[in-house]
């Protein structure tokens, strides 16, 4: 069996897998604040997993979280929203599980699970006779900030410096300032930091922009119109800059579901009937949403040590 931790800004999950890729164990739990408790709460679910998995010998773990991951050394540094500064994630799991850890950021482990439901997918399609699957796939994650992992033949790509998949800090225009320092970045427009700017929900109202935009919400209408050309935006720049077959989209936002898929393919089609380039490219049909609650990094964490992912077939239908 294999153990991934996803330690998130705000909860962490711990997943342990069969062999075959198949969920036999998932607990959750608020994360911890601080070095020590980001640990204490990360182990504390290890052992809560393992427990429910039953008897099986754990083969590997790996763990992912927020920051600069340096996975040759297992060290994370700038998680400001866990308060970490510096953390030797790898030793300190290490030492209190009594295994080697791999480590990762967490989009690009969120990336390497996408890849997994998508390849699991692609068996069954080819076992029914349909088409292959994506060499490139882009995970990019809707949050909130903006980011995206990319795997290649089932690898992550990080570039010299970790920093491959970082878009949300491409300037694109306009005059908003970004968290980065920077002014009309990307992430300004397509986050859910950009969403909260540019939209305050009513109290007690939800917080979907789609449904209050269908309520005569004109604030809402105006963000969600700019939320999905941000989107549309990052797909095209995703597939223009790494090649990407597929694109799979995830993280919070996510979970506004088909107005969100709607309007980012249809800013996509009218970008296409402007231009024969773009419609070339077949972009509206290249990507999609994943459900929100499917722990993708977690399971991208359990594969960390094979580097290469294994079917996850419990979890999606393959339809």
């Amino acid at each position: 069996m294999r153990l991934g931790l996803d330690i998130g800004g705000t909860k962490t999950a711990a997943a342990i897998l069969h062999d075959d890729g198949s969920l036999a164990a998932l607990c959750t739990a608020p994360s911890g604040y601080g070095r020590d408790q980001v640990i204490r709460v990360a182990a504390a679910l290890a052992r809560d997993a393992m427990a429910e998995a039953g008897p099986g010998r754990l083969d590997s773990v790996g763990a992912c979280m927020p920051g600069l991951v340096d996975p040759s050394t297992g060290v994370v540094r700038h998680a400001v929203n866990l308060g970490v500064e510096t953390l030797n994630l790898a030793g300190e799991l290490e030492e209190l599980l009594g295994t080697p850890v791999a480590v990762e950021n967490d989009v690009k482990a969120a990336a390497l699970g996408a890849h997994g439901i998508l390849a699991a997918r692609t068996a069954h399609r080819s076992a029914a006779g349909g088409p292959g699957g994506a060499e490139t796939l882009a995970y990019l994650n809707l949050g909130t900030g903006l980011a995206a992992g990319v795997v290649r033949n089932g690898r992550v790509l990080r570039g010299p410096d970790g920093m491959l998949g970082e878009i949300g800090h491409l300037p694109v225009g306009g005059d908003t300032p970004c968290a980065c320092g920077q002014v009309g970045c990307l992430e300004t427009l397509a986050s859910g930091s950009a969403l909260a700017r540019m939209w305050t929900a009513p109290p007690g109202g939800g917080r979907d922009p789609f449904a209050a935009a269908l309520a005569g919400d004109e604030q809402a209408r105006a963000a969600a119109a700019v939320l999905c050309r941000g989107v549309a935006l990052a797909v095209q720049l995703l597939v223009l800059s790494t090649g990407a077959d597929r694109i799979i989209i995830g993280g919070g936002l996510a979970a506004l579901g088909p107005a969100l898929l709607n309007g980012i393919r249809s800013e996509l089609n009218h970008r296409a009937g402007k231009s024969r380039f773009l419609e070339s490219l077949g972009l509206p049909g290249r990507f999609e949403l994943l459900p929100s609650e499917i722990p993708l990094a977690a399971l991208g964490a359990a594969a960390l040590s094979r580097q290469i992912e294994t079917p996850h077939e419990n979890l999606i239908r393959t339809s």
